[in-house]
């Protein structure tokens, strides 16, 4: 991790852009410390997550509990693997929380994303709104319907957000998103069809999404990608981004 990279000012820049990418249908903000509320399967639409780095005892924890508890939710936290968040962590696995779901935070140029395209040079078609090819690519063969619907449905209320589309014979074949917010870019909902994959297709969503930045003004770039997805992580590589730091979800499990 290269957490040096970076400024505590930048680290709550990117944390309050994250949670207003994928617009949860409430967020709260208590103790330093983000609480979004929203149903569905996109865990970062209803984790709660620290805005700084440093130590968290147990009344801000018990807090955090009784807010979703109030709300008949199940509590979760969205946790970086911070040495700071060691004693949180110890507390959450004695009140039966398990982390799940390893998560790399990776920050780029969004100039040096601009060159990562496909051989013939093409960039992706980037809209205002998504319509309905690139919706149905996330609930094509190979991606869980079920977690496809509620992307696409966060995905599409963001304010001010871009949607990329790789489009051939009436279909979309690989899709992306970008928001702005904070003073960051970030990139979400990276999708190619699956028979389509190994093509460059990605490679032209991003660099389509980062012409859109560099035309809006904006310098950075950020993402999460799933810690074990490698081909996602080589191709995020191959544009320039660099983990900044990991986190995990912890959720509390229910016991009779």
């Amino acid at each position: 991790m290269n957490t040096a990279a970076l400024t505590v000012t930048d680290i709550e820049a990117i944390e309050r852009a994250t949670i207003a990418a994928v617009s949860p249908d409430l967020t709260e903000e208590l103790d330093g410390w983000l609480l979004p509320f929203a149903g569905g399967t996109v865990k970062r639409a209803k984790s709660a997550v620290p805005l700084h780095r440093g130590p968290v005892d147990h009344a801000t924890l018990d807090r955090i509990e009784d807010r979703y508890d109030s709300r008949q939710a199940k509590p979760a936290l969205r946790l970086a693997d911070a040495p700071c968040f060691d004693g949180l962590r110890a507390e959450l696995e004695r009140r039966h929380y398990v982390a799940d779901s390893p998560t790399c935070v990776q920050v780029t140029s969004v100039r040096r994303m601009r060159e990562v395209v496909a051989p013939d040079g093409a960039l992706a078609d980037v809209d205002r709104a998504p319509d309905a090819a690139w919706s149905a690519l996330f609930l094509g063969e190979g991606f869980d319907p079920v977690d496809g619907a509620h992307r696409v449905r966060m995905l599409s209320r963001a304010k001010g957000t871009l949607y990329a589309s790789v489009r051939e014979g009436g279909r979309t074949v690989a899709a992306g998103a970008m928001a702005f917010g904070h003073g960051w870019a970030s990139v979400h909902g990276m999708r190619t069809d699956q028979v389509q994959r190994g093509r460059g297709l990605a490679g032209r969503v991003l660099a389509g999404l980062a012409q859109a930045a560099v035309e809006r003004g904006f310098e950075r770039v950020f993402l999460q990608v799933d810690a074990v997805n490698h081909p996602a992580l080589a191709l995020y590589r191959r544009a320039g981004f660099e983990t900044q730091w990991k986190y995990s979800y912890w959720q509390r499990q229910q016991w009779p």
